[in-house]
């Protein structure tokens, strides 16, 4: 009887190590390349903005698609700081030809996309941050094999900023 049972944990041991193991591996070998593929995408998009000055329904549209694309679903996330000179003005925080800042953010940016191309000018801050909403299969299985040490899910996220270069309207 004491052989059948260590022969039996032998078996659930040797399953374990065949099959769930490598399974983790390649799932995290999945997230990896989604999180690089993810990165770049996001690189390009602000890249883009940047250089053209504006926003398109059809380039955010292109960014979204090869987001999903990697096969999760992702939050999209704006930040754009937007120059407002007043060399004129002189108040008691700012000099003559200061320049300060105000932020507009994600629902602000795709409204104005519904109605025509979201238009910057050179010197305004743009940031696009994006970070997955669904569980993935790595996420899954590490939150089971480490449940007893804590939360280590792992999440793809991707963040790029810049200034834009040139004026878009």
């Amino acid at each position: 009887m004491g052989d059948s049972l260590i022969t039996i944990i032998a078996i659930f041991l040797a399953a374990i190590l065949m099959f769930v193991f490598p399974l983790v591996a390649i799932s995290e070998m999945n997230d990896n390349e989604a999180q690089a593929m993810v990165q770049s995408y996001t690189t390009e998009f602000v890249d883009g903005i940047r250089s053209k000055g504006k926003i398109t329904r059809q380039d955010y549209d292109g960014y979204v698609q090869k987001l999903s694309a990697t096969g999760n679903s992702y939050d999209v996330e704006f930040e754009i700081e937007i120059a407002d000179v007043n060399p004129g003005k002189k108040t008691q925080n700012q000099q003559i030809g200061d320049t300060t800042y105000y932020g507009e953010y994600t629902t602000q940016v795709v409204n104005a996309l519904d109605s025509g191309d979201y238009k910057l000018k050179e010197g305004d801050y743009v940031g696009v941050y994006v970070k997955n909403n669904n569980t993935t299969i790595s996420q899954m299985l590490k939150s089971v094999l480490y449940s007893i040490t804590g939360d280590q899910s792992y999440v793809i996220s991707a963040q790029a900023s810049g200034s834009v270069v040139a004026t878009g309207y």
